[in-house]
């Protein structure tokens, strides 16, 4: 915790942050755009951020993108704050930026932990029906190879659609699906009402991906949720629904139980 203050110190660190806030996934180069420094302060910078876990980065052939991480910032509110008057300082920020912003795009979701297992044991606990049953409550039926489609089942519900699809899997380093789809059903078993349903039933289908990497004794796992259109009614519900999953994942891996049930309006807030 004390090197995420410290990198919250310079006010140009913070700058970079809100850029990635206003558009998360960035390359180096529209990073720099905002900013009036040379690319190399901007590196070090980002560096700075990035070991203080603030930042996370994923390769893409030859690029690197930058992504904001919400991890560390969840785990001082957690710290300080209690549930509930979290949820009302939530409720004011968002009052403020809405009176005093223009709307931001929010293409992205990103969320990097670290978990004490293997590579292959978090591939296992990603896709394994007797894994995300426990921490997820979903099972999938799909034989993980990319293109072929996948059946969700949740909440009792069966969610199968053509769209829903493995696009890669690459194992136990990366793996990509895209969401599933949003029916009537689900909604019923989750607990959604008709309005967001019909928001969430006009918006495209977003993706998911994990990035697994071994760091030291532990396992660097990286979900980055995109895709989403602006003003996204699902971004707004995953956003809150993932920390809180992936911590309980965490805890299942490293300690064989699991955290109590996440109540439904965590993914509808």
């Amino acid at each position: 915790m004390d090197e995420v203050f410290r990198a919250l110190a310079d006010p140009n660190r913070r700058r970079l942050l809100d850029s990635l806030n206003a558009q998360n996934g960035q390359r180096l180069r529209e990073l720099c755009d905002g900013l009036d420094m040379a690319r190399q302060s901007v590196s070090k910078h980002l560096a700075i951020l990035e070991e203080a876990n603030l930042v996370t980065t994923v390769r893409r052939g030859r690029e690197k993108w930058h992504y904001l991480n919400a991890a560390p910032i969840n785990a001082i509110a957690d710290r300080w704050m209690h549930r509930y008057d979290r949820r009302r300082a939530a409720a004011l920020a968002d009052l403020k930026q809405a009176l005093e912003s223009a709307p931001m795009s929010e293409s992205a979701f990103s969320y990097t932990t670290f978990i004490k297992t293997t590579p292959e044991r978090l591939w296992q606990a990603l896709t394994d029906p007797a894994f995300t049953r426990r921490y997820w409550g979903v099972a999938f039926e799909t034989d993980w190879r990319p293109g072929s489609t996948m059946t969700w089942e949740e909440n009792g519900q069966r969610i199968a659609d053509p769209a829903q699809v493995v696009l890669e899997a690459d194992p136990p380093r990366r793996l990509s699906y895209t969401w599933h789809t949003p029916t009537r059903e689900w909604a019923a078993g989750a607990g959604i009402d008709d309005e967001t349903l019909a928001a969430l039933a006009a918006e495209s289908r977003s993706k998911v991906t994990f990035e697994i990497e071994p760091h030291g004794q532990t396992v660097k796992l990286t979900v980055i949720h995109d895709d989403f259109p602006d003003g996204s009614t699902m971004r707004r519900m995953v956003s809150t629904g993932w920390p809180h999953l992936l911590s309980d994942l965490k805890t299942l891996l490293e300690t064989g139980e699991t955290l109590p049930p996440v109540p439904d309006e965590a993914w509808q807030s």
